[in-house]
C-alpha cells in the first residue's frame, strides 16, 4: 500500500470513519472528532483581566500572565485515525473553510504537519490529533463525527547537500521531532 488512512487500535470497535474527500475535486481529506468534547472558548476571566490590566498599562504578573496563557492554550482534538504515505511525503491538515466563519474555530499553528515517520509510532500509534482553539464568544460542543480539520497528501523536496545519516529516527508521538 502506498498511501492512505488506518484506524487506531484504541478506536477499532468504536465506529470511527476514515478520512474521505466530499467532492471528486476535493484536494482534502475530511477528518472527524472521534470523541464527544467541549472546546472552551478563549473569552474567560483569565484572559479578559489580563487584556483589562494591559488596557490600563499597568503591568501584569507572573500569575496572571500564565493563567491568560492557559486560557489562550490550544486543545487537541483526536481522531482515531493515522495515516500511511511514502517516504518523500508529508500529510498536511489545515483547517476546514467553514470553521473560523461558522464556528470560530481555527488551527493556532496555520497547519499540522504529519511526517510519513509518525505513523505507528511507539508512543501512540501515529495518531493524527488537530489543535484547535475556539475563538468564540461561547463554548463549543464537539461531536464524535463532527469534520474538524482536512489533510492533503503532498511530496517535499530535500536540498542537495541534505544528510540523512545525520537525522534522528523519531522516538515519540505529537510534537516529538527535533527533541
Amino acid at each position: 500500500m502506498i498511501r492512505g488512512f488506518e484506524v487506531v487500535s484504541k478506536y477499532q470497535d468504536q465506529a470511527i470513519n476514515l478520512p474521505k474527500r466530499a467532492t471528486k475535486q476535493a484536494a482534502g481529506y475530511d477528518f472527524e472528532s472521534s470523541v464527544d468534547m467541549v472546546l472552551p472558548s478563549i473569552w474567560r476571566f483569565p484572559f479578559l483581566k489580563a487584556l483589562s490590566t494591559i488596557k490600563s498599562t499597568k503591568e501584569l504578573s507572573a500569575q496572571e500572565i500564565n493563567d491568560a496563557n492557559a486560557t489562550l492554550k490550544p486543545y487537541l482534538i483526536p481522531t482515531g485515525i493515522k495515516a500511511f504515505m511514502q517516504p518523500n511525503e508529508v500529510l498536511i491538515i489545515a483547517n476546514r473553510s467553514s470553521n473560523p466563519l461558522k464556528r470560530g474555530l481555527v488551527v493556532p499553528n496555520g497547519i499540522g504537519v504529519i511526517d510519513a515517520d509518525y505513523y505507528n509510532n511507539d508512543a501512540n500509534e501515529g495518531e493524527i490529533f488537530i489543535q484547535m482553539v475556539n475563538l468564540g464568544i461561547t463554548d463549543m460542543k464537539i461531536k464524535k463525527g463532527d469534520r474538524i480539520g482536512q489533510g492533503i497528501f503532498m511530496p517535499y523536496l530535500t536540498t542537495d547537500n541534505d544528510n540523512d545519516d545525520l537525522k534522528q529516527t523519531r522516538s515519540g508521538g505529537f510534537g516529538s521531532s527535533g527533541k
